[in-house]
């Protein structure tokens, strides 16, 4: 996934690392929902919205595993 500031930067990373990181999911959910609000997400709206299921599908699933719901 590539991410791109409103002044033309950009930064790579992989949607793995989010799936494993919340935090840093949550920070760019977070950040993801102001930009729509503000217009200035140009593209990658299905992509994110795809990415924040899994990420709530692998959250749910790892809380049944350690609470022994699974």
């Amino acid at each position: 996934m590539i991410l791109r500031d409103t002044e033309g930067s950009q930064v790579e990373i992989d949607p793995t690392v989010l799936v494993r990181n919340p935090a840093m999911w949550r920070r760019l959910d977070t950040d993801t929902r102001t930009s729509i609000r503000r217009g200035t997400l140009l593209c990658g709206e299905t992509a994110l919205r795809r990415l924040a299921e899994r990420i709530d599908r692998e959250t749910a699933l790892t809380v049944f595993k350690v609470s022994g719901l699974q």
